[in-house]
């Protein structure tokens, strides 16, 4: 009995930390007053049904890549895993001028469990194995993006999910919420035109990289968008047609 239980100690020494198995309280994170601004936000983005689909918990140390100057998913995340848990905010350091940063500050301060990481776009300086929870809200599609006007250069995608598969703890939960584009067409060309992404080609990237796809919440689907327009457009803007895809890194 005593070298099972040096045996059952020796296991759980050699797995990585990670977040409990109680659901993260992402609906008193979404309730808190001291939002400013993003609670409008919130009817658009159903950020309560997202999250409970893609399962984040308390305790989780979790990732968000390019949190969007004011973090909105950072915030709600912070609050939601606990004070066991973290978050990284990661911004690439082209967007981050002197009114990101006011943001990011208040962020921090609103919420002190929130780091925030400033890089150039490529490689993301993330350690191996790091993170339990990895969300890609709305900004996978700029992977495929290039623009000398917002210094963002080109990149290759593959490696950057390889680098995100890296920092997945085994075991660990990427989330990927995009604008839907139609199928087929040049990623890059689509991307550019309209900032929407092909869903299969995402979920070709993700599985190509070693995550396995566990499933997609139809939450935040839009028929009534006809996938033709600039995300911008103010015909669509905030209601574009969007899919909500979970990947898994294997243990």
């Amino acid at each position: 009995m005593r070298g099972f239980k040096a045996f059952l100690l020796g296991v759980a020494l050699a797995m990585p930390a990670c977040g409990s198995s109680e659901p993260a309280n992402i609906p008193a994170a979404v309730a808190s007053n001291r939002r400013p601004d993003m609670k409008l936000q919130d009817a658009g983005r159903k950020p309560v049904e997202v999250m409970n689909f893609l399962g984040l918990r308390k305790g989780d140390r979790a990732l968000d890549v390019v949190s969007g100057g004011g973090g909105y998913y950072a915030e709600l995340m912070g609050k939601a895993v606990g004070p066991t848990g973290s978050v990284v905010a990661w911004e690439p350091e082209a967007f981050v001028d002197a009114a990101a940063k006011i943001r990011l500050k208040d962020l921090r301060e609103r919420v002190p469990n929130v780091e925030v990481l400033t890089s150039p776009w490529n490689p993301i300086p993330l350690k191996p194995n790091s993170f339990d929870f990895v969300l890609m809200h709305m900004i996978y599609h700029e992977f495929y993006w290039e623009s000398a006007q917002y210094k963002i250069p080109r990149v290759d995608p593959d490696k950057v999910l390889r680098n995100i598969f890296a920092a997945t703890r085994p075991g660990g939960v990427v989330g990927v919420v995009d604008h839907s584009a139609k199928p087929g067409g040049n990623t890059r060309n689509v991307v550019d035109k309209l900032h929407r992404i092909d869903p299969a080609v995402v979920r070709a990237d993700f599985v190509r990289a070693g995550f396995v796809f566990e499933g997609e919440s139809p939450v935040l689907r839009n028929p009534g968008d006809d996938l033709t327009k600039l995300i911008f457009d103010p015909a669509i803007r905030g209601k574009t047609d969007r899919f909500v895809y979970r990947f898994r890194k294997p243990k």
